[in-house]
């Protein structure tokens, strides 16, 4: 049974910064994508980031290109998300999630299989 339990969320003054992490476990494949994605109230969910973990590719959202980093420790099963230059609109929950890489990785909410329970940014004005 795949798990991921996300941590590092917070609240923090807009230009500040946060270090999501995810911790996966009970996956078999070594051919998978992981990705971040987020959610605020009365929207749809969207993909901020995505990374393969053998090839170590990265995706990014527009919204986010040039200020968030996303990066895995495969020896620890972590894969991290680096937020900086944080903006009021990057307010949402974020939640981790995982899927078989093949057809790549930047793919919609619905065709990630596995999800971690989220983890709340708040960035105020």
């Amino acid at each position: 049974q795949v798990q991921l339990v996300e941590s590092g969320g917070g609240s923090v003054q807009a230009g500040g910064s946060l270090r999501l992490s995810c911790a996966a476990s009970g996956y078999t494949y070594r051919e998978m994508c992981m990705a971040w994605f987020r959610q605020a109230p009365g929207k749809e969910r969207e993909g901020v980031a995505t990374i393969s973990l053998v090839s170590g590719t990265t995706t990014y959202a527009d919204s986010v290109k040039g200020r968030f980093a996303i990066s895995r420790d495969n020896a620890e099963n972590t894969v991290y998300l680096q937020m900086n230059s944080l903006k009021p609109e990057d307010t949402a929950m974020y939640y981790c999630a995982v899927r078989r890489s093949y057809g790549g990785c930047w793919k919609p909410p619905n065709q990630y299989n596995y999800w971690g329970q989220g983890t709340q940014v708040t960035v105020s004005s």
